[in-house]
């Protein structure tokens, strides 16, 4: 059993590995060669939503966590990006202030900004702050034992506070957001080579997340996680504490949301609350679902394939694209639980079922023993 056992993990390893030669052959070698540099700007964006939608999958699709609020992660990686660039980019230019700060007004520089002057302070941020609110968060949360709908609701909400938050306030840029940066440590974002570079950070960082998240699934972490959702109360009988268990693979989908948000900054040229409010938490959510949450590259195909579809069809149809998207989620959701993922072992299923049924096979016939012979009594006479 256990010879078995080691051989199908290394098959399984081994597909694996193809599977990522396969993937890192079609973003690094076909994509630059087959995209116009519009068109790959526009993939770079999409992989960042595959990124938040790999963390969702571990937290939502193996934790049972509906995660609506990932926007606050995102966002925050995002902003402290921004804040950087455009630190970097007054620096260069000799003035104090960023340049939206001297149209608004504002002559001192926020004390909340200065930290952020630092490349390497901003780097640490990013990958640290996202995931200690989390934390917190989780902890206050799941502490308490709150899930299901309650726990949706609140992360829901706390998107919908940040956004409110960040409209209000004018050092941050208010509703417009942070935008007009001219360069990405140094390089010149302008330059289609140094916009090239970012799609490769943004590839090479979503190979190695969906890395990561398939090493998470096959540990026995990812096992724990699978049972926390499936049977809570039995797990906290076994002596493990459930909300421990949820809270780290919240910190991880936190973690990559913000390292999300950092790369879509650069990339996209903007960032503004409406990037971080609910609808965009909920867009993630909607790619992750139609993907398939249960599986490791459904969440990140669904929201590449989605985050493609809305810039495909807003152009031909700017007010139907919500409808549109609106339905396909109660049709995944209704009909396709486990998504597009589970849309061939389902049809395989019902095929075999139909017309690959075999006849029972019959019983052996089993045979009679033979009736004993009668014995002639022989009488003896004298």
């Amino acid at each position: 059993m256990t010879t078995l056992t080691q051989r199908m993990r290394a098959h399984s390893s081994l597909t694996a590995l193809g599977g990522f030669a396969v993937a890192a052959i079609l973003l690094f070698a076909v994509a630059p060669a087959v995209l116009s540099d519009f068109r790959l700007n526009l993939l770079a964006k999409f992989l960042c939503f595959a990124i938040v939608a790999a963390g969702i999958g571990l937290a939502w699709g193996r934790g049972g966590m509906l995660t609506l609020g990932q926007g606050v992660f995102f966002g925050l990686g995002a902003y402290i990006m921004a804040m950087h660039l455009q630190m970097a980019d007054a620096t260069r230019l000799g003035n104090d202030v960023p340049e939206f700060m001297e149209i608004s007004g504002i002559r001192e520089l926020p004390s909340f900004w200065q930290p952020f002057a630092s490349g390497p302070v901003a780097i640490l941020a990013i990958l640290i702050l996202p995931g200690l609110v989390a934390a917190v968060l989780g902890y206050g949360v799941f502490k308490r034992r709150v899930k299901g709908a309650y726990f949706a609701i609140l992360s829901q909400a706390l998107a919908a506070a940040l956004a409110i938050l960040l409209t209000g306030q004018q050092a941050i840029g208010g509703f417009t957001g942070l935008s007009d940066f001219r360069a990405f440590f140094g390089f010149k974002l302008s330059d289609p080579a140094n916009r090239q570079m970012l799609f490769f950070i943004a590839a090479g960082t979503l190979l190695a997340v969906v890395a990561l998240v398939r090493q998470l699934m096959h540990s026995r972490y990812g096992e724990l996680l699978v049972a926390v959702r499936d049977q809570e109360e039995r797990v906290r009988f076994l002596g493990y504490d459930p909300a421990n268990v949820k809270i780290v693979a919240y910190v991880v989908a936190a973690f990559f949301a913000g390292i999300a948000g950092a790369l879509f900054t650069p990339i996209v040229g903007i960032i503004s609350p409406a990037d971080i409010g609910v609808v965009p938490s909920i867009a993630f959510l909607i790619g992750v679902a139609i993907g398939g949450r249960t599986t490791l590259l459904g969440p990140v195909l669904g929201a590449i394939g989605v985050a493609w579809a809305q810039t495909a069809l807003s152009e031909q149809f700017p007010s139907g694209w919500t409808y549109l998207q609106g339905i396909l989620f109660i049709v995944v959701v209704g009909f396709i639980p486990a998504g597009l993922a589970g849309v061939w072992p389902m049809l395989k299923g019902a095929y075999l079922a139909r017309f690959a049924k075999t006849e029972p096979p019959q019983p052996e016939p089993v045979e009679q023993p033979a009736e004993p012979t009668p014995v002639e009594e022989k009488v003896h006479t004298r």
